[in-house]
């Protein structure tokens, strides 16, 4: 009898979490993420960590359920459900045994799991060091190297920048201007008017920087520190861009798929189910 598609393990589940879902999910991996209580995710349309709110969502193509459990989890992986567990310290590691762990938190801060948390451990972005805290790191940094597998050595630094969309770098997102609730006045995917009110947050009000669309905003509710980023305007101005995986989060899961594919285990496994099946 088969043991299933082999088990990868994401930490985060945000926007580049779910391209890394997407590539290894198409690629006939069994994928189970894990999430904090309450997810700091702007680009909650097409971030499969908006199960943690709601229960259950859809990416594209990708079904994600909130489990209760690792068990439960198990289950929905093997029903080709994405399942989203709220762990924040991967407790779940030892009881789920992955074939590789994914952190995709982009905390810019080292895997503190350290190289025997999984055969694989893979981090993107700033912060990884390959061969000392994770055995790969996939670039995350838009230009030449972006989704780019690194076997030695630290990805890009952080330049503490937002990467610029159709012309807008820093601009685009909007930071909480005190503690507080977020009080979202537009929705994900709406048109915006430059000068518009966009947010309230404890009496302040925060306003779309130029014309667009709003791209992002943290889930309703949800209690963040002055500064954070709480949403991002698109200037291209296309709502179904809000819906689908950029380019960006696809590169980047190519990247992880390509270091999982590396292994000569994982690939031999997949392709012994690939031909039962046939």
């Amino acid at each position: 009898m088969s043991a299933g598609p082999p088990l990868v393990l994401i930490r985060g589940g945000g926007d580049l979490a779910t391209g890394a879902a997407a590539r290894l999910h198409r690629a006939g991996f069994a994928v189970v993420l894990t999430e904090l209580r309450r997810p700091l995710v702007l680009r909650r349309t097409v971030a499969l960590a908006e199960a943690v709110f709601s229960g259950e969502t859809q990416v594209e193509d990708l079904l994600a359920r909130r489990a209760g459990s690792p068990a439960m989890a198990r289950q929905f992986a093997q029903q080709g459900v994405l399942p989203v567990l709220i762990d924040p310290e991967c407790d779940c590691l030892s009881e789920m045994r992955p074939v590789a762990l994914v952190d995709a938190r982009m905390r810019k801060q080292p895997n503190e799991l350290g190289l025997s948390a999984a055969p694989l451990v893979v981090g993107l972005g700033p912060g990884f060091d390959a061969g000392k805290d994770c055995h790969a790191v996939v670039e995350t940094r838009r230009g030449h190297r972006l989704g780019r597998v690194l076997w030695h050595g630290p990805a890009e630094a952080d330049t503490r920048t937002p990467e610029a969309v159709g012309g807008e770098a820093a601009r685009r997102v909007l930071r909480a201007p005190v503690d507080g609730f977020v009080e979202g006045l537009v929705e994900i995917g709406d048109p915006v008017s430059g000068g518009q009110v966009v947010i309230r947050m404890a009496g302040a009000e925060v306003r779309a920087p130029f014309d667009g669309v709003l791209r992002g905003l943290v889930h309703a509710g949800v209690e963040v520190p002055a500064g954070t980023k709480i949403a991002d305007v698109d200037p291209r101005g296309v709502p179904a861009y809000c819906w689908e995986i950029s380019d960006k989060s696809l590169a980047v899961g190519g990247g992880v798929l390509e270091a999982l594919l590396i292994e000569r285990d994982l690939r031999r496994r997949l392709g012994e189910r690939s031909g039962a099946a046939v």
